[in-house]
């Protein structure tokens, strides 16, 4: 099938220069030319976007499909209710203009179901990349639907299980955080050795790794073990900056998701104790990621999307926060879009609207280049060169 998309202002996160009244011809689901005036084959369908910008498929690299971003208060649910809920979660991302998404884990393999059903055509679905169950130690943070694992052994053990399994990356919990009652951010949970162990695991078949982290001594751990991406990161220090832009760690700082608690707080049904964490770490979460973009460090656009009140039609969020902390809309833009194809090991066939990458774009009505706020109000999402939803 081919198509031309005409009349669109193109958004080039590579070159960060904007197509004016650009085109880009689709076949197959792949894209075969960028520019303006291009003919239209013979048998091309032809969508005129009127003026509207276009730009590639929104990348969000920290969800929680499963998740049902209330309170936060544990549910009991099945697990046929619970993918229910995810595949209603997955067409929101993908009306909202994310067509690309990592999740950060999830009870029961259902990701990673959801995952082989996605590639399979079986679903309507963002492409995806999955962790199955977070490796966390006994009562440690995430325990309640993770893979407790003491020592470096049964760490080896669990990471293996979550490959065996079907997850593309392993999520470790190398602190404390937010959610789980009776831990606390800031402190050290999984050993450096225990991290180790199961980062080793995931290298040795070409699987990544990345970790919730949420202080100092746990995010060292992190790093020196060998992770490949740092969530949240609160408290990080220039030694940790200067270890990731070295070892080319990346940093997904989820800025989303201590907003939204601290906004509703517990007149909303949030926890007392949730909100109490969050408001004793939210400037410093804030402060690290300033330092870490003043610093050069790595950064892709991820939400946390699941946790309390952090709906999954609000990716773009994140980027408006990222803006109001100092980065320039078109940084934002390339953290969801090329920078986050980087981090996911797709950056040669993702995240850019390039000849020969796959043809997924998110289409809005003005330009986010001149108020991020625009990317909220997505007009028409494209997967794979197809139409799959429009305002």
């Amino acid at each position: 099938m081919t198509t031309l998309f005409k009349n669109a202002n193109i958004i080039d996160v590579i070159g960060e220069t904007v197509i004016a009244g650009g085109s880009v011809l689709v076949e197959d689901g792949i894209i075969k030319e960028v520019g303006t005036d291009l003919a239209a084959p013979a048998d091309a369908n032809v969508i005129d976007l009127g003026g509207k910008t276009m730009l590639p498929g929104l990348f969000n690299c920290h969800i929680h499909m499963c998740s049902g971003a209330g309170t936060g208060v544990r549910e009991n649910l099945s697990d046929a209710t619970t993918t229910v809920r995810a595949l209603k979660n997955l067409t929101t991302l993908l009306n909202s203009g994310v067509t690309y998404v990592r999740d950060a884990g999830a009870p029961n393999f259902i990701d990673v179901d959801l995952h082989e059903a996605q590639l399979k055509g079986d679903i309507v679905a963002p492409e995806m990349q999955t962790s199955g169950r977070c490796i966390c130690m006994t009562g440690g943070h995430g325990h309640a639907d993770g893979r407790e694992a003491d020592g470096a052994d049964d760490c080896r053990k669990a990471a293996r299980e979550q490959l065996k399994a079907g997850a593309n990356w392993i999520k470790l919990m190398a602190t404390g955080g937010v959610m789980t009652k009776g831990v606390e951010p800031g402190s050290p949970q999984l050993t450096e050795e225990e991290l180790r162990a199961a980062i080793e695991e995931a290298h040795k078949v070409g699987a990544k790794t990345f970790t919730h982290a949420q202080g100092m001594t746990g995010i060292k751990n992190a790093l020196r073990a060998g992770i490949d991406s740092i969530e949240h990161g609160f408290f990080m220090d220039d030694w940790c900056f200067d270890w990731m832009k070295e070892h080319n760690v990346f940093f997904v700082p989820t800025l989303a998701a201590p907003y939204w608690i601290k906004y509703y707080g517990t007149s909303a049904g949030i926890p007392d104790y949730m909100v109490r964490k969050v408001e004793n770490t939210i400037e410093a979460h804030m402060d690290t990621f300033r330092r870490a973009h003043k610093a050069g460090v790595k950064i892709a656009l991820g939400t946390d999307a699941g946790t309390p009140f952090n709906k999954f039609d609000k990716t773009a969020f994140e980027a408006v926060l990222m803006v109001e902390n100092g980065m320039t809309p078109m940084e934002a833009i390339q953290c969801g879009t090329i920078h986050a194809a980087e981090l996911m090991s797709v950056k040669e066939t993702h995240g850019s609207i390039t000849a020969g990458k796959k043809a997924n774009f998110a289409i809005f009505e003005k330009n986010p280049l001149d108020d991020i706020h625009v990317l909220l109000d997505c007009a028409m999402t494209v997967l794979g060169g197809k139409v799959v939803f429009e305002k």
